[in-house]
């Protein structure tokens, strides 16, 4: 759910962003910790030159290089300047995630029903509970249904009921970032979120027929076959060439494709994600042979109900691991949420509520000083207010580096030329783990590289500027040097 994204400014991105909750978390300085101090701020030459051949100044790129441990600086260029860390952010959410809740911590989502169950049939209603599970995808779900067919419940003479309530009422619409609601970087969280709220359809040339298939991963109600016509041509931007219209019957597909560009797919957010678990549920219950009375509808638990089942998710490193190797942020503000349901159970989770938990997290963990500030609206990264600086990354990831959940956190980022959103990079395979970020002005990189005397590096690096992407060969060089610089 990563690439580039373009922001929008206007009264309701004002709106919300005066609505949100500013989190500002002081570091302690380089000096407070004992760190030498970074006298290094010229960039390697072929840095500078990758800048020049993107037309982006100096100035607008952020680096921090140092030991990892010792402190000991390489290089600092604007390490305190303020800028947007985009899904950098993520390292923040992830790693206090698995401080606070351990590796081995996992989301249950319990299932319970009113009324006997008698030869197969419940003569009540089938309860679903969500807890915040990242991970509810589509074959969780349907194993989860096939577990309560294999123990009894076949037919239901009621209603199959969604309980929503662990998280607060996601505010906005997924289109208020960019305007592109249908992007599945956009999705909002949801207690009981189901396949990401997403659909991936399956295109596929016909050249018998002269047009291309497109199939839904499941035969969701208005999820049926689309066809349009296929052209010759090379196989270039494909996407562009279909236009997938929301429709009150789900999506119709207009253009053409390339018959060059064989089968694809392509993950596309529901354009009703509030209906999208119910829709997805019931279909399954029935492709699974069961019989429904009633409806799929959302509602609310009862009180004092026991739960017959759990359906429990992967272990939080290894959801850890898909939030940062692919930059999810759905994923992301899950666990943001989580960790406000876990401090305050009980009550609807709200974003207000995650930002004071993370406030709390720095300040007991890492601490306070007036080194640095983080400002946060969400856990993210997909945000424009976002703000950070470099050394405050690198305090974060020196902290990280010797603490308990290190190998966990380490392990979750991408790592270059194999993997996650690194695996295109150009610097020397498999030797830096590395978290990317990219916004339609942003881009950045924060992790460890392995250098040639097999020493870890703390590496940070953000640009910032309109050709922030076109500069990317710029991090390469940065990691290439980092990893050879004495």
């Amino acid at each position: 759910m990563g690439g580039r994204r373009r922001g929008v400014t206007g009264a309701e991105a004002l709106r919300r962003w005066a609505r949100g909750l500013v989190l500002g978390v002081a570091l302690a300085s380089a000096f407070a910790a004992g760190w030498p101090v970074a006298w290094a701020s010229e960039l390697p030459p072929e840095v500078r030159s990758a800048l020049q051949r993107a037309r982006v100044p100096e100035a607008a790129l952020s680096v921090v290089v140092q030991e990892a441990g010792t402190g000991r600086s390489l290089i600092s260029h604007q390490a305190r300047q303020s800028v947007n860390p985009a899904s950098l952010v993520k390292l923040v959410t992830t790693y206090a995630a698995l401080d606070l809740l351990g590796p081995a911590w996992v989301w249950t989502t319990p299932v319970g029903w009113s009324g006997p169950l008698r030869d197969g049939v419940l003569e009540g209603d089938l309860f679903i509970r969500g807890s915040g599970d990242p991970k509810l995808v589509l074959e969780r779900v349907w194993q989860g249904l096939r577990r309560l067919q294999q123990a009894g419940v076949r037919e239901i003479r009621g209603d199959i009921v969604l309980d929503r309530s662990a998280f607060a009422p996601a505010e906005g619409s997924p289109a208020d970032f960019d305007g592109d609601p249908m992007r599945p970087y956009n999705v909002q969280p949801d207690a009981l979120l189901i396949n990401f709220h997403a659909l991936t359809w399956t295109i596929t040339p016909d050249p018998v027929r002269g047009v291309a298939r497109i199939v839904a991963e499941t035969d969701l109600p208005g999820a049926t076959v689309r066809t349009v016509p296929l052209v010759g041509g090379p196989c270039e931007d494909w996407r562009a060439g279909l236009k997938p219209v929301p429709t009150e019957a789900g999506v119709r597909f207009t253009g053409s494709y390339p018959a060059a560009c064989g089968e694809q797919t392509w993950p596309m957010a529901d354009p009703d994600p509030a209906g999208h678990g119910a829709r997805l549920i019931g279909t399954l219950w029935k492709e699974l042979g069961g019989t429904l009375t009633g409806r799929v509808r959302d509602g609310r638990w009862p009180a004092g109900l026991r739960a017959q089942h759990e359906w429990r998710s992967p272990p939080l490193a290894e959801v850890v691991r898909d939030i940062n190797k692919f930059s999810n942020n759905v994923m992301a503000q899950q666990l943001f949420l989580t960790l406000a349901a876990q401090r305050l159970p009980g009550q609807p989770a709200t974003p207000e509520a995650a930002l004071e938990t993370l406030r709390r997290w720095v300040a007991e963990r890492i601490g306070e000083g007036a080194a640095g500030e983080l400002v946060l609206d969400n856990g993210s990264g997909l945000s424009r207010h976002t703000r950070v600086t470099a050394q405050w990354l690198v305090h974060l990831l020196q902290h990280a580096w010797s603490s308990p959940v290190m190998p966990e956190l380490m392990a979750s980022l991408p790592v270059n030329g194999l993997d996650g959103t690194m695996r295109r990079s150009r610097a020397p395979a498999g030797r830096a783990h590395l978290k990317t970020g990219s916004l339609r002005d942003v881009a950045g990189l924060a992790g460890y590289v392995l250098d040639d005397q097999g020493q870890r590096r703390v590496l940070v690096a953000v640009i910032q500027h309109p050709n922030a992407n076109a500069a990317r060969p710029a991090l390469d060089a940065l990691v290439q040097w980092a990893l050879k610089a004495p």
